[in-house]
């Protein structure tokens, strides 16, 4: 029985044994040429950039060769024999075509043209199909092994943190509600207020915007944990550095302080970037021609520097010297405001040229969560910034006194119904213990040189948009 084989496998492997013996490829059709005497049918199945040329007689396969046309699906059966033109090693000599399903060529909206990123989100059912987006999805895959991978080599243990919550980490209050209530006539009491505990949980629900607080539960048993997992944020925001529903890794560590944090976030973020450059390099090559021609030497270079610690406060001291000195921010910068991405790129495109871990901010910007520094004034938080990115990941040693905790929590009118369980860690056998938060899509945004989140992202929910 003849056998089907991937083209990545035909492409990339040692075939040598499998020369002059009949296989099977089933892929889509990229392009079809040729003429009267012989036709060219390159052929790609999704497992690699590049596609397979198929060699088919025109006076043998005139019905078929009629019906396809570029986003065809075919399989074809022959012979696997040394290419005899230029830019593949291996080709196929067909013996059998089947055409699984045709393409119409007058409405087929993938020609072998270029098209803009915006157009092909218009047709995001579609756009996975052509090479920019089926590099980025099988760089998406190899990211994500390699983060699962990275975790277990350490001794770290996934954990699922739940997707329904009743508390909101960051206190944005940008959260989407879960509720089975009838929108048109809920439940009210006495008050005329909403009544929840009607609702099928007995109380508010909405979707996770992290899943920290309950990872750092798991942290306080286990030891180090991580989450890997979708999140959800209700921002109206249409930039192109936002998703509505996005993915989080939240590694969680006891007994880490802030030395230890900010190695294993570069360790980490170096790692990923080396497992790209040594797992997808066809895919890079193909996006640095493509998308980004500086891709794989940011990339390296990421690799073989050392990152910056960089207190806030000395790097508002850099800022506001460079903006003495005629440097343009569209935002003003002094100490205590929240950088924009403008000053993070400052710091790591020009004045240090390489990533940043920025560490103690001022408390009143950052998570109540965050450890207290003596100063009374700043927290124990890292950021990461990056090159075109600014930051990537977010992180901190956490808050462990009880008292501390409680009273920060107490200063921001935080609701204690909702944080009862998470001071209970502070109560009983509390630990020193950190983590950090990586936003996939971001650490994507990097590593493929695409320049819109929406495009890393099989399928983005931004507003107004919730297709498929």
């Amino acid at each position: 029985m003849t056998k089907r084989f991937e083209i990545a496998y035909l492409l990339k492997e040692d075939v040598k044994a499998l020369l002059n013996t009949n296989i099977i490829v089933k892929g889509w059709v990229r392009t079809k040429r040729g003429n009267k005497n012989v036709a060219f049918i390159a052929v790609n199945d999704g497992s690699i950039i590049h596609n397979i040329q198929v060699v088919a007689d025109p006076a043998k396969f005139e019905e078929e060769l009629r019906r396809i046309t570029t986003g065809a699906c075919i399989g074809v059966e022959g012979k696997l024999v040394e290419s005899q033109g230029s830019g593949q090693a291996v080709e196929i000599q067909a013996e059998k075509i089947v055409v699984y399903g045709e393409a119409d060529p007058d409405s087929y909206p993938l020609q072998k043209k270029g098209h803009s990123m915006e157009f092909l989100r218009e047709i995001g059912h579609l756009r996975l199909r052509t090479n920019t987006f089926g590099a980025v999805m099988r760089m998406r895959h190899e990211m994500a092994y390699a983060i699962h991978t990275f975790f277990h080599e350490r001794g770290f243990f996934y954990f699922h943190t739940p997707l329904i919550t009743a508390s909101d980490c960051e206190g944005a209050g940008e959260m989407f509600h879960v509720s089975t209530l009838d929108p048109e006539n809920p439940p009210r009491d006495k008050e005329g207020k909403i009544d929840w505990e009607q609702d099928f949980f007995g109380k508010f629900t909405a979707l996770t915007v992290s899943g920290q607080l309950e990872g750092e539960l798991g942290a306080t048993s286990l030891g180090k944990i991580y989450t890997f997992g979708p999140t959800f944020r209700a921002e109206n925001s249409n930039t192109p550095r936002h998703l509505a529903e996005f993915w989080m890794i939240e590694p969680e560590m006891a007994f880490y302080d802030l030395d230890s944090l900010t190695q294993l976030e570069e360790e980490f973020i170096k790692y990923l970037v080396r497992w790209a450059l040594d797992h997808c390099m066809d895919d890079l090559e193909f996006l640095n021609k493509m998308i980004d021609n500086s891709l794989i030497e940011r990339l390296k270079s990421v690799v073989d520097t050392d990152f910056v610690r960089l207190p806030y406060t000395e790097g508002i001291k850099i800022l506001e010297e460079a903006a003495a000195k005629g440097h343009k921010f569209e935002f003003p910068v002094s100490w205590g405001v929240d950088l924009a991405s403008e000053h993070e790129r400052y710091l790591v495109e020009h004045h240090f040229k390489k990533p940043v871990i920025m560490i103690d901010y001022p408390k009143e910007i950052k998570a109540f969560y965050m450890k207290q520094n003596d100063d009374g004034k700043t927290v124990q938080g890292t950021d990461v910034l990056f090159p075109q990115i600014g930051e990537i990941i977010g992180g901190s040693v956490r808050e462990e006194s009880y008292d501390k905790l409680l009273k920060r929590i107490e200063e921001l009118n935080i609701p204690m119904k909702d944080m009862w369980w998470y001071l209970d860690t502070r109560r009983y056998g509390s630990c020193p213990h950190a983590g950090f938060g990586l936003g996939f899509e971001r650490l994507m945004l990097f590593v493929t040189g695409m320049a819109n989140i929406r495009d890393v992202i099989p399928f983005p929910r931004t507003p107004g948009n919730a297709n498929f």
